[in-house]
């Protein structure tokens, strides 16, 4: 993922990013079959893959904490 993609990922949704994540998750599994099946030739695809699932989870998650301070502050 490339600096612009994750500076992107921050101004969305958090509805958004849990699509996105269902649809990488999707698209890891295609990969994973392929890749035992030999029909996938880029190894390095599903690390990064990986890599593209954990940071939106991470954004995910610091969205969430804000949210939960911010609520707590207003209280």
């Amino acid at each position: 993922m490339k600096k612009n993609d994750f500076k992107n990922i921050k101004t969305k949704k958090v509805e958004d990013l849990k699509k996105t994540v269902s649809e990488k998750k999707h698209e890891l599994m295609k990969l994973l079959s392929n890749k035992v099946s030999k029909a996938e030739k880029n190894l390095k695809k599903g690390r990064n893959l990986k890599k593209e699932i954990a940071q939106i989870l991470t954004v995910i998650r610091e969205i969430e904490i804000i949210n939960k301070e911010n609520r707590e502050e207003t209280k």
